[in-house]
């Protein structure tokens, strides 16, 4: 009889702990770009590798991680990467030049992707089959909730502040976080590794990073590349290195030799249905997350705080999502969970799109709150859910390439949306522009005359140079680079009467845009909707279950 370590729940308390932290890092600096540049006078490129850098590091050796662990053991592989990626935080947070911080961050995704499979591993190996949807629920509250703090945390670091070292903290921070996850898995986390586990297959992890880098790299500079051709080409050659990957996979299982991904595994419709389902739900919820915070704060002006403290709402949804989700299963199953997440998060997009469409410029931060946290109460329910429909059947000497296939569809759904939402957004934008800068016309010739004393003979001209400095600014790829002809907005010029209409037409420009780009989240949505009837019908559990494990 198989016998599992008593240590274990205090064992997936610490793995918690370094996802969380891992997790926290991929948005915590999203909302320190404006402090990072003002601190260390860096180019606007060079910033925007400061979250890519990590974020491609991360997507591309998730797999490989996953798999180190089923070698090598995943307590092992585990205790280095923490120590990893506590080093490379503090060489994030001393960093003096943008180079030493991209490389510093570069480093950090490495760590982070040798860190993250672990604990979802661990659970597949260390918990019997009767435990596993509590721990996989558990886990995947905090991974969710992780992801939608990181904001907030950054926020509340930083302040209303945009210059000063404050941003150093939000690495720093990870500092005593990594030490409480070291001491805790020193003393809890039994060693777990896959039996008969026969190296690594280098040729694998070679054509693997390559593919993902390809396709991953497209997507995170398309726009500032302007979708040059090369995009593309490098795209579609990830795709096809790709198809070659899993050909060579398919033929090393074959022949029984290492590889990296069991592609048996797909054959199971669990795990390949909800691993499609995966890649859909994560097209959709940070997609949203990221076009709502660039109105926030390049459409809105909210600080970086105020902004993090709106998406709490998103928050709590996902919080009380995941209890919700665990008293649900009782009644409705593993996939009924998932209908009635999906169900919620695609009514909550749609109910953010009314509220925009609705209040317009005049949106306030009350107004985001009721569709955000049925947005959130939606993922609560999903994510937890994805994680134990995907990986509940997989063998655990597998576990490890599960769980790093896993996460990295999770990555890849995240760089899509992000790009295909994204884009929508910066698209609507620029054609909004000057449309919505028309309406306000008046109020812009009102404020010109009353203010800045601007005779009737030159209004026509005045108005044609402030509507089309308004749209080059939208349109810039640099919002903090100067324009030729337009003066540089400052506190004291957005405070004057002009500095206002700029404003309010600048929220209503944004306003209008992202309620036009969420219709294809409230799809996305929807299609996850309809992907959950293909996923195999999961037992339910018994109302004594339920209330064991909700307690």
């Amino acid at each position: 009889m198989e016998t599992f370590d008593p240590r274990r729940w205090l064992a997936l308390a610490v793995m918690t702990l370094g996802a969380f932290m891992v997790l926290v890092d991929t948005t915590v600096v999203n909302v320190a770009i404006p402090s990072i540049r003002n601190s260390l006078h860096t180019s606007f490129a060079d910033t925007q590798w400061v979250v890519a850098g990590y974020q491609l590091a991360y997507a591309v050796l998730l797999v490989t991680g996953g798999r180190l662990g089923d070698i090598f053991g995943r307590r092992r592989l585990f205790l280095i990467s923490v120590v990893a990626f506590t080093v490379t935080s503090v060489l994030s947070g001393l960093a003096q030049s943008a180079t030493m911080l991209v490389a510093s961050r570069v480093a950090q995704g490495l760590a982070a992707a040798l860190l993250f499979p672990q604990g979802l591993s661990m659970v597949t190996a260390a918990f019997p089959a009767r435990e596993r949807a509590k721990a996989f629920g558990i886990f995947g509250a905090a991974a969710g909730l992780a992801v939608v703090l990181g904001p907030l945390v950054g926020g509340l670091i930083i302040g209303d502040s945009t210059s000063g070292d404050a941003w150093r903290f939000i690495f720093l921070i990870n500092i005593p976080v990594g030490i409480v996850a070291l001491l805790g898995a020193l003393r809890f986390v039994p060693e777990t590794r896959a039996h008969g586990a026969r190296g690594i297959d280098v040729r694998g992890v070679a054509l693997l990073s390559t593919a993902l880098a390809a396709i991953v790299v497209p997507l995170l500079e398309g726009r500032d590349a302007d979708w040059a051709p090369w995009t593309y080409a490098v795209l579609t050659g990830g795709v096809v290195m790709l198809g070659l990957f899993f050909a060579h996979q398919r033929r090393r299982n074959r022949r029984g030799q290492a590889s990296l991904v069991q592609t048996s595994m797909f054959r199971e419709r669990a795990f390949s249905a909800g691993s499609l389902l995966a890649l859909v739900v994560f097209i959709g919820v940070p997609s949203t997350l990221f076009t709502i915070n660039l109105v926030f704060q390049a459409g809105l002006g909210f600080t970086a705080l105020h902004a993090g403290l709106t998406t709490l709402g998103f928050s709590g949804g996902v919080f009380l999502g995941a209890i919700m989700g665990i008293r649900l299963e009782g009644r409705l199953g593993g996939r009924g969970v998932l209908a009635v997440g999906t169900l919620l998060a695609a009514v909550g997009s749609a109910a953010l799109i009314v509220v925009l469409h609705a209040r317009g410029a005049a949106i306030t931060t009350a107004d985001f709150i009721p569709p955000l946290a049925a947005i959130g109460l939606g993922f609560g329910n999903v994510g937890p859910r994805l994680f134990e429909v995907v990986l509940a059947r997989v063998q655990s000497e597998h576990a490890g390439s599960g769980s790093g296939v896993l996460s990295t569809i999770n990555q890849l759904g995240g760089a899509i949306g992000v790009t295909v939402v994204g884009l929508a957004l910066f698209s609507l934008l620029g054609s909004n522009a000057a449309t919505t800068v028309a309406r306000y016309t008046p109020q812009v010739q009102a404020a010109a005359v009353t203010e800045l004393h601007v005779p009737q003979a030159g209004l026509a001209a005045f108005t044609h140079t402030f509507d089309t400095c308004f749209v080059e600014r939208i349109q810039a790829k640099d919002p903090a680079a100067p324009i030729a002809g337009c003066p540089t907005p400052t506190p004291a010029l957005l405070h004057a009467p002009l500095g206002q209409v700029g404003s309010e037409a600048l929220a209503a420009t944004f306003v209008d845009s992202e309620s036009t780009a969420l219709l294809i989240n409230a799809a996305v949505f929807a299609v996850a909707f309809v992907l959950v009837l293909a996923l195999p019908r999961s037992p339910r559990r018994s109302m004594e279950e339920s209330f064991d494990v909700a307690a």
